[in-house]
Order: structure tokens, then C-alpha cells, then sequence
């Protein structure tokens, strides 16, 4: 018995060690680079180290890995190699074909590897194959303070440090073998950045994902109690004498279609001929420049656009590749809302306007303001200094529309405009770093410039347990009319362990206005909160992971100062062992609270109802071919009658074959009591006798999303996206606001009721012929711009969904034709 005892006690001994110690793999450089073919017979594997003992994560962290990895890395003059062997069972390896970067919730294993190559603990190049050779790259970087605080596996795809839209050139191939399968992958140095120096140690981690038991693994252990993600690598040491080739590399595109719209004053046909080019340059090992010349930003999906009915812009997500890619260091500290480049002109819908009051035809109004040119500057130095160089033009944009007599009236909608962002990021010890960025926005004729400048500080404690937070922020306007404004922000958190915790504060002031390059939805509020957190990892008799987080936050008016609203919200989630999972939501106030922004306009409150929010959402085993999720909610305990709001949510997806799948999900919203100011035809809020007009409305709102797609092999699928969105809004009572911000009845106002239907259909054919190479057909369907649908006559959401299909709808057809020129790969194939 003593000799167990002391057995178990030795094991548990090694094991704590091999967790807190990292990892260490010597670099081996061979003259004969292997060649890809999925066997690991090449003469420069053979007298490579290993790396073995993979450590479980997730969902038993801490224990060894349940199937044998070994994995061996070697370098040439211009790429480093990885050759790994997974054992397992053949039949039971998941194979499932998915789009590049979409191999999260997949039916697939995958095998992954990591270099911090400035080995600053925040920053790195991550690089995925799947058992089916499907390729995923991510830029992992310190980008939010939210990268530290999600929940579960610490490579969550959504988490935002994340950044799955970068995409590298490089090569991989897979392999099925009698006991388990192989991975190739060949990631140039041109792939990647890193410190010139004659000898250098990276930072290095692999991973590996079993579907079946959804097991992830590290090579170096990744604790999910621990804060940070980069910071947990192992080490590649002695990589000696490294020689990137040149990086310059040439992206020419051409493309084609025709676009037909329909308006109310005819049919507006266009033939869409456009071509550019984006160039890629090294201008040394560790920084590049992007340029893109006259992009075409058409085969993109479409936004999701709603009724909004909020006082704030809709936010939209960014789509376009050029502004996804490598962005991670302009979006650091949260002023650079890309949508704002090349967006709507200002003035869009004042010829929209200006046509319906007058009759006028519109003979073109561009819905999208052009981008000139665009350019990127990013890298690192040696010493962890991050600098970022962000440029953009756009064109002038003009509207044409001809009056009832014939004549052709011109006028500008957007100016011409330059876009600049500065970033200058230091890397420092412990994942701590300090962070100035500034965005500047010049137009033509000076009627709006803006600048806005931001320090951004973060520290870490030695032991990765606590972090304080520091922000602060100025933006001047000038022009026609100038003004200053200033926001800062402090937290503090425990960042680490089974309980996090964290307080904030946040300061705005009235006038602070970073909207011209980024997005602020509210201005002039100070904000305070706290937040808790426990979180298990290790399976427990009913549970494989538990997370419980509560927070309490009051949003208050800055100045002149007045308390707002103290907003109180827990999430419970629990994941069984069958990974079925289950969440519980309660948030709400109260008590009467003060709305400074409904009224939209300076100076007037409205007063908010106290409520409370129970909601349950969760989803079944995602590895079975048809997985559901759902999302129930129900809010009320207003003093109003008759006030309740719910929400209900469905989704499903099916898979059909390795190939092909399809998701369907539904959400309906429901809300008898939703109180808002009513606007007028301009959407201006309406004021009679210096009193603000709200009302009282029933809001019914149905989203309907298909997702399809078929891979035929790992670079090549058919992909189909079909969005259908209905808001009815029906007004049941009228009131005055007092000062005070409560309300009396009014005569009620006719004529406000809404009848809101957007469908957009993007169906893309997407083939990436060789490395870096694509062909794409898209075809895009929508509501034309003045469809519309008679909400008495089609007042159920079948009614309006059987119309649309009867009305005018907006067509594209488009094909687009991106190849890659590597200038290396020229050089090299000139003096063969």
C-alpha cells in the first residue's frame, strides 16, 4: 500500500510539473525541404524532435489526451515545416468538408499550430488543417479585454481576439492511415512576421481536436482558468540565421456582371465592369504594406437590415475582405468602425427625399461611396514596438435626377475624403502593453474634419491573476461648426481562477464624437458597474462545464448629471455530459428609470417602466447530423397592463451527407407595451406646443434565416444564404411628456403605423484554384428600394411573406477572377 501511495503521489508530482512548466522544442533546419503528400517518409523528419503528451483542455482539462499525437518541426531557408502523426481509430475520424475557416461546431477533427513569433505573450499565427485538408488561419492578438473573459475553450471563434478573417498562402496536405492520420503543412516565412535576429526562440503551441468525444488538446497545457491564450505556449528554440524571401506578392482582379433595380420611375440597368489589383510588400522580416486599388467590394453578403426604431445607428458587420484582414491592430482600441469607409453618402436619402416630395426622376444616386484606394502599414520590431499606418480616399459621389420639365439637376452627396489611423502598440511583459491610436478624417472643402486620439494602458500581475485598465480619449471636430469632446475609462479584474470578478467606471462627456471614422452610439453618460463570475471546468457528476455570472451597471446622464437606469443581469449555463446545454437568463429594473435619448432631443427624459427578463436558451449535441438550438424569453412586472414582451427562437441544422448541410432558424418577437417617440416622414421627432409626441405601440417582428452549402471538394462549394425580416408596428395610444418625463393622453395621431419587409437571397460559387487564386460567380436577389407591402391588406407575416414574391425584386449577377502572383515563386521559376 505505501508503495502506491507514494506512486500516485510521484504521478501527481510529474503532472503538476508538466503543467506549469512550459514546454521546449529544439528547431531542426534541413537542406532538403520534405516534400507534402500526407507520409512522413522524408529523410528530414527522421532526426527531428517530438512533441508529445498532449494535455486535455476541454471537457476534461488536466488529463492526458485519450489518442497519441506526435508532431516534428523542421525549417528551410524559406518555410518552416510540421508533420504530424495523430493516432486513432480510422473509421471513427471525423471527415466532414466545410468552408476555410468555418471547422468550429464542424463534423471534423483538426490539427492546429501556433508561433508567437515575437514571443511578446499576446500576439501570434495560428494555422488549422481538418482530417479533409480544409484550411483555417487566425491572427491571435491582445485586441479587446474581452479576448480574457470568455468562457469555456480559450479558442472560442467568437472570441474577438481572434481574427479568422485573415487569410495566409500556404500549403497542407492530409492523409488517412491504418491507425490514425497525417498532416502535412508547409507555412513560408513570407506567411508570417517576425524579429531579425541571428538566433531566436518563438513561442509555439499545437493543438488537436477529436470530434467524436470533442476533445481538445495542447502540446504545452492551456488552462481555461487562466487568463490569456498566447501566453500559454510552449517554446521553439534556436531557429538560426532566418532569411525570409522576398514578400511581394500581387492580387490582379477582374470582374463582370449586371445589375438590374427597380424603382418606382422605371427599371435602373447597369453593367458592372471593374478591375484592380491588391499588393501585398515586405518591407522588411517584420512589416508589410497592403494596397488596394480600386476594389470591388460587390460579392459580399448582404447586411442585416431591420426597423430600427431605437434612437442609435444600426450597426453593421464589416464584410469586405480589405478591412477584415490583419486588422487587429487598428481595432485595438474600439474608434475604428471600418463600415464608415466607403459607406453610404451622406446625402443619400435626401435625394430619395427630395425625389418623392417633388416628383422628380432619379437617374442615379450611388447607394455606395467609392473607395480610390486603400492602404495598410503594420508590423513589429524587435524590441515588441507594433505600428500601424492606415490610409483611405474615397470619390466624391454625385446624385442625377431630371425635373417634370426635362432638366438634369447634378448634386454631391459625399465629398471627396481621406482616412488615416496611427497606432502605436508596446508590447510589455506579463501581456501588458500601452497603446496610442489616432484617427483623422479630412474632406474636401473643409464643411467636416475630425480627429480623435486614444492612450490605451493594460497591465498584468506577474502571476496572470489581476488586471488594471486605463483609456482615455479626445476628438475634435472642425469645420462649419467646432467642438471638442473627452472619454475616459478605468477597470479592475480578477482575471484568473474558478471566481472572476471586476469593477469599471466610464466617463463620456456631451460632446465627444469619434463618429466620422468609428461609431459611438451615446454620448454624454457615465456608466459604473460590477461584475462576478464562477466558472467549472472539470466534469462534475452531472455537469462537463458550469459558468455563473451576475453584474449590476447604472448608466446615468454625464452633465448636467442625472441618474439613469441600474441594470441588474445574471447568465447560468451548464453543458451535460451528452453535451447538451442550457442557459438561464434574468436581467431587469427596479425601478422608473430616465431614457435621455428616445426623445432626440437635447434636454428632454422620458421615464422607462421597471422590468424584469427571464429567458432559457440552449441546444443539443452538435455532433449528431441534426443539432437544435433555441431561445425562449418573456419579460414584464410593469405597472402598465397588458405589457408583455417575448421572444421565441428556433434553429436547426441538418446534415446530409460530409458535403452538404443546411441550417434553418426562426426568432419571433413580440412587444404589446413598446414605448417610443413618434417621427415624422423625415424621421424628425414630433413636438406640439413644445412637447414631446410619444407612443404607446404593438411591435411584431419575424426572422427567418436559411443557410446552405455544398462542398464539392476542400476548395471548392456552392453557398446559398436566404434572410427574410418583417416588422409590423401598430400605434394603440398617443401621450405628452411632462418634464418630469412621464406622459398624459393625447389625441392620438393617425398615420404612423409601419409595415417593414426586407429579403435578400446571396448565393456565391466560390473556387480557389490554386494557392491564393479564386473564381467567384454570386448572384445577389433583393426587395427592390421602393417595394413595399400593405400592411392592412397583408397584416400576417404569411400574408407579407406570399407577397414578396410579387413585387419588384433587385437582381445581380456577377463574376469575379482573383489570381495570385508571388514574386518569389517568378524569380525562382526564371533562374530554374
Amino acid at each position: 500500500m505505501p508503495r502506491r501511495i507514494l506512486t500516485a503521489l510521484l504521478f501527481i508530482s510529474m503532472s503538476f510539473c508538466a503543467l506549469a512548466q512550459p514546454k521546449k522544442l529544439v528547431a531542426v533546419k534541413v537542406a532538403q525541404a520534405p516534400k507534402l503528400d500526407g507520409k512522413l517518409d522524408d529523410a528530414a523528419w527522421q532526426n527531428a524532435p517530438e512533441a508529445t503528451d498532449f494535455i486535455i483542455n476541454s471537457p476534461d482539462f488536466g488529463k492526458p489526451s485519450i489518442r497519441r499525437s506526435v508532431v516534428k518541426v523542421v525549417y528551410t531557408d524559406e518555410a518552416i515545416y510540421i508533420g504530424a502523426y495523430l493516432y486513432d481509430d480510422p473509421a471513427q475520424i471525423r471527415r466532414q468538408l466545410t468552408q476555410r475557416d468555418n471547422e468550429k461546431f464542424q463534423d471534423a477533427d483538426y490539427f492546429g499550430i501556433a508561433f508567437d513569433t515575437y514571443n511578446d505573450k499576446q500576439n501570434a499565427f495560428q494555422f488549422v488543417v481538418t482530417s479533409a485538408n480544409v484550411q483555417s488561419d487566425v491572427r491571435i492578438s491582445a485586441t479587446y479585454a474581452a479576448a480574457d473573459q470568455g468562457i469555456g475553450t480559450t479558442t472560442s471563434f467568437t472570441n474577438p481576439g481572434f481574427d479568422y478573417t485573415w487569410d495566409a498562402v500556404w500549403d497542407s496536405r492530409t492523409a488517412i492511415v491504418q491507425d490514425g492520420w497525417i498532416a502535412e503543412m508547409k507555412i513560408p516565412f513570407s506567411a508570417i512576421r517576425f524579429a531579425k535576429r541571428d538566433v531566436q526562440d518563438w513561442g509555439i503551441n499545437f493543438n488537436r481536436f477529436i470530434r467524436r468525444v470533442n476533445e481538445i488538446s495542447y502540446w504545452n497545457t492551456v488552462d481555461p482558468k487562466a487568463s490569456g491564450f498566447v501566453n500559454q505556449f510552449g517554446s521553439l528554440q534556436g531557429l538560426q540565421n532566418l532569411q525570409p524571401p522576398l514578400r511581394l506578392s500581387l492580387l490582379p482582379y477582374v470582374s463582370t456582371g449586371y445589375q438590374d433595380v427597380p424603382t418606382n420611375n422605371g427599371t435602373i440597368r447597369n453593367f458592372l465592369n471593374s478591375g484592380g489589383m491588391d499588393v501585398k510588400y515586405g518591407i522588411n522580416e517584420s512589416f508589410t504594406m497592403d494596397m488596394t486599388l480600386i476594389p470591388d467590394f460587390g460579392q459580399v453578403q448582404s447586411d442585416n437590415v431591420i426597423l430600427n426604431l431605437s434612437p442609435f445607428e444600426q450597426q453593421y458587420a464589416e464584410n469586405r475582405p480589405f478591412f477584415t484582414e490583419g486588422t487587429e491592430m487598428f481595432n485595438k482600441a474600439g474608434i475604428f468602425y471600418s463600415r464608415r469607409v466607403g459607406g453610404t453618402p451622406g446625402k443619400y436619402n435626401d435625394v430619395l427625399q427630395l425625389a418623392s416630395d417633388s416628383g422628380y426622376t432619379i437617374l442615379k444616386n450611388p447607394s455606395v461611396t467609392q473607395l480610390y484606394n486603400a492602404t495598410k502599414f503594420s508590423g513589429r520590431t524587435k524590441d515588441n514596438l507594433g505600428i500601424g499606418i492606415f490610409n483611405a480616399v474615397t470619390a466624391p459621389m454625385y446624385a442625377e435626377y431630371e425635373k417634370p420639365n426635362g432638366d438634369i439637376i447634378r448634386t454631391q452627396t459625399e465629398p471627396m475624403a481621406n482616412y488615416n489611423i496611427i497606432v502605436l502598440d508596446q508590447a510589455l511583459k506579463n501581456r501588458s502593453y500601452i497603446t496610442f491610436t489616432n484617427t483623422n478624417v479630412l474632406r474636401s472643402g473643409g464643411s467636416r474634419n475630425a480627429n480623435v486620439s486614444a492612450l490605451d494602458f493594460s497591465v498584468y500581475d506577474k502571476k496572470n491573476n489581476y488586471n488594471f485598465q486605463a483609456k482615455a480619449r479626445y476628438s475634435t471636430i472642425s469645420g462649419d461648426s467646432s467642438y471638442n469632446g473627452y472619454k475616459f475609462y478605468t477597470s479592475f479584474d480578477k482575471v484568473s481562477g474558478k471566481w472572476q470578478w471586476g469593477i469599471f467606471g466610464n466617463v463620456e462627456s456631451q460632446r465627444y464624437d469619434p463618429n466620422d471614422l468609428g461609431i459611438l452610439k451615446a454620448p454624454n453618460d457615465v456608466v459604473y458597474g460590477v461584475h462576478g463570475s464562477y466558472q467549472q471546468f472539470v466534469p462534475s457528476k452531472n455537469f462537463l462545464l458550469r459558468n455563473y455570472s451576475l453584474s449590476i451597471q447604472s448608466s446615468n446622464l454625464y452633465a448636467p448629471f442625472k441618474i439613469g437606469e441600474t441594470h441588474v443581469s445574471g447568465d447560468f449555463l451548464h453543458v451535460f455530459k451528452n453535451f447538451w446545454d442550457i442557459s438561464f437568463l434574468l436581467e431587469g429594473s427596479a425601478f422608473w428609470y430616465n431614457d435621455f435619448y428616445e426623445l432626440r432631443t437635447s434636454g428632454r427624459v422620458l421615464k422607462r417602466t421597471p422590468w424584469a427578463f427571464f429567458g432559457v436558451r440552449g441546444s443539443t449535441d452538435s455532433r449528431k447530423k441534426l443539432w437544435v438550438n433555441y431561445f425562449y424569453g418573456y419579460a414584464d412586472l410593469s405597472p402598465i397592463a397588458n405589457d408583455p414582451f417575448y421572444v421565441i427562437s428556433n434553429g436547426l441544422r441538418y446534415r446530409f451527407s460530409p458535403k452538404f448541410s443546411v441550417d434553418i432558424n426562426g426568432e419571433s418577437q413580440h412587444d404589446l407595451g413598446n414605448f417610443g417617440a413618434v417621427l415624422d416622414a423625415n424621421g424628425n421627432p414630433i413636438i406640439i406646443n413644445d412637447t414631446s409626441v410619444i407612443g404607446r405601440r404593438q411591435v411584431t417582428q419575424f426572422t427567418t434565416l436559411i443557410d446552405g452549402i455544398y462542398n464539392f471538394k476542400a476548395r471548392m462549394n456552392l453557398s446559398i444564404r436566404i434572410r427574410h425580416y418583417w416588422s409590423k408596428v401598430r400605434y394603440t395610444a398617443m401621450y405628452d411628456t411632462k418634464p418630469d418625463g412621464y406622459w398624459v393622453d393625447r389625441t392620438f395621431l393617425d398615420g404612423h403605423d409601419e409595415n417593414f419587409n426586407a429579403f435578400n437571397v446571396d448565393m456565391f460559387f466560390t473556387w480557389d484554384f490554386r494557392l491564393g487564386s479564386r473564381l467567384i460567380i454570386g448572384w445577389k436577389n433583393a426587395l427592390g428600394p421602393d417595394a413595399s407591402v400593405d400592411g392592412l391588406q397583408y397584416g400576417k407575416y404569411v400574408g407579407n411573406l406570399e407577397h414578396l414574391f410579387s413585387i419588384p425584386h433587385s437582381n445581380e449577377l456577377t463574376v469575379k477572377f482573383v489570381y495570385y502572383i508571388d514574386y518569389s515563386d517568378l524569380k525562382r521559376r526564371n533562374r530554374d
